[in-house]
């Protein structure tokens, strides 16, 4: 039976931030994932991990200027110094909250010529992986559909296996999301088996509409028969206790 992971920037929006991880805990949820924890001080985070008795086990790196359109800097050519400065960051809230998974995030690509986007991806991937050296720390490459995010650099699972290919490094791993692989070709068993061993975290969200994932046109009971750690990372259609009713057979609280 599959473990899931309360991502606490899509779950909880009716709550604080810092209020979020008590709610996740009285559902049931015994790990946590984010989007950005940058905005707090590791501290504010870790105290309340503890207090619930959470694990975190996903962030992503800084994404660079979110508020003007930007969805990481790993493949922008010219922004290698900013995508250092924000793999620093990431590791020091990474080592305060004890966090063994960090997602690069590649960046809207689509005014960059893509021999140079890949050629800058991989250099970012590269030095993440240096700078981890020794810690046992995963890579994660999420690929993310292009009707969420037009101009997305790393759009399937298939791109995502090459660059693996590319690079042959043990702690770079997918981070599979079943909502963009749906959108991105489906089949979605077959391909969930075939990448599978490359894997190093699974996200949900119903299709199409990215709200809980008891509605809309996946099966996802036969997929979690497939996966043992799940990240919820889905927009509540409403507050995100009352839609959690699909979660309550698969935790004990």
């Amino acid at each position: 039976m599959p473990k899931f992971a309360a991502n606490l920037s899509w779950l909880y929006q009716e709550e604080p931030f810092l209020e979020r991880f008590a709610a996740a805990a009285r559902a049931g949820f015994e790990a946590v994932e984010f989007l950005f924890p940058y905005a707090l001080r590791p501290s504010e985070i870790a105290a309340r991990l503890t207090e619930n008795n959470l694990k975190a086990v996903l962030f992503n790196l800084p994404p660079g200027d979110f508020d003007r359109g930007e969805r990481g800097i790993a493949a922008l050519p010219g922004r290698e110094k900013d995508f250092q400065a924000s793999l620093q960051l990431a590791l020091k809230y990474a080592d305060a909250l004890n966090v063994d998974r960090l997602h690069v995030m590649a960046g809207i690509t689509s005014e960059v010529d893509p021999t140079k986007a890949h050629a800058t991806y991989l250099a970012s991937l590269r030095l993440a992986l240096d700078q981890t050296a020794g810690s046992g720390r995963v890579i994660t490459l999420e690929p993310i559909n292009d009707r969420d995010i037009p101009g997305y650099f790393l759009r399937t699972v298939e791109q995502a296996a090459d660059i693996l290919a590319d690079l042959n490094h043990p702690r770079l791993k997918i981070q599979l999301d079943w909502y963009h692989l749906q959108i991105m070709g489906g089949d979605l068993s077959r391909r969930t088996r075939l990448f599978f061993p490359h894997v190093a975290h699974i996200q949900l969200a119903g299709v199409p509409d990215r709200n809980e994932p008891d509605c809309g046109e996946v099966n996802f009971p036969h997929l979690f028969l497939l996966v043992d750690e799940i990240g919820c990372e889905y927009r509540p259609a409403g507050r995100t206790e009352d839609g959690l009713t699909w979660l309550s057979s698969y935790v004990q609280k």
